[in-house]
């Protein structure tokens, strides 16, 4: 391109690439243009022969539940062209999407929605923190991790543990998302409340565990909800069969992660008794 034009388009050092002036003048329209490319690469793939599902998923259900399951739909449904688009509870829903997987009470006018599962929240840690937390009062000297929009879980939970007013902790750790607070959940950067889709993987797996047999079940559920002129759409049926039965398998791991959370508390009470 700049043998062409006769002029360099950038000033070339060590380890670095800077614009020059005719560079700078050069990229907007580039950008434009590379903008009308992709455009136009995904209006033909759209034509592919195969059906085409777009779901709108929060990132955080993305990274922590639904991704992680994708390979077995993929399997059992290869001819499934799977696409995901950021759709969490904070955003519309969009028409352009078949599906959306989402938190709420189920009232999206115009939209069918199925519930998945229940909303709940639970402490957990890595199991080396939790040696040193037998009772929610020992949360004092814990770190409290927190999502900055997501606040008031921490004060819904304490709620649920009988703590009027809530401990005040050690100290707290701050973040914009919930994917950054799992992920400093598991470098072990303190205790978290959280939504168990969110963390049943790293609970079932050992990487987590929940301190406190305590659970505090939200008014939401999970949904997939859709518009009702999409219900017959090949991808959309694909998807829901699939998606129905892992939710009710996380319904079971609820139950049983619930279990081993009171049977866990059982015992320590008695250990307290002794």
């Amino acid at each position: 391109m700049e043998k062409r034009l006769g002029f360099g388009l950038f000033h070339r050092r060590a380890n670095e690439l800077e614009l020059t002036d005719q560079g700078r003048a050069f990229q907007p329209g580039l950008s434009v243009a590379f903008d009308g490319i992709d455009r136009l690469t995904e209006q033909v793939a759209a034509m592919r022969s195969g059906p085409v599902l777009v779901a709108g998923i929060a990132p955080a259900f993305a990274l922590n539940w639904l991704i992680p399951r994708l390979p077995s739909f993929s399997r059992k449904h290869p001819e499934v062209e799977f696409r995901m688009a950021t759709g969490g509870k904070r955003l519309p829903l969009n028409d352009d999407w078949t599906c959306s997987v989402r938190r709420g009470i189920g009232d999206w006018p115009g939209y069918i929605a199925e519930e998945l599962f229940p909303a709940t929240l639970l402490p957990v840690c890595t199991p080396e923190i939790a040696k040193g937390l037998r009772h929610p009062r020992d949360l004092r000297r814990a770190t409290l991790i927190v999502v900055a929009h997501l606040r008031e879980q921490w004060k819904w939970w304490f709620d649920a543990a009988g703590l009027y007013p809530p401990v005040q902790p050690a100290g707290e750790v701050v973040f914009d998302s919930s994917p950054m607070a799992i992920k400093a959940v598991l470098d072990g950067a303190g205790v978290a409340v959280a939504q168990l889709p969110y963390v049943s993987d790293a609970l079932a797996s050992g990487r987590l565990v929940s301190p406190f047999p305590i659970v505090r079940k939200k008014y939401e559920s999970w949904y997939l909800a859709y518009r009702p002129v999409r219900k017959d759409d090949p991808a959309l049926r694909a998807f829901r069969h699939w998606l129905h039965g892992e939710a009710a398998e996380q319904r079971q791991e609820y139950e049983r992660l619930i279990s081993a959370a009171r049977g866990q508390g059982k015992r320590k009470r008695s250990r307290g008794a002794d």
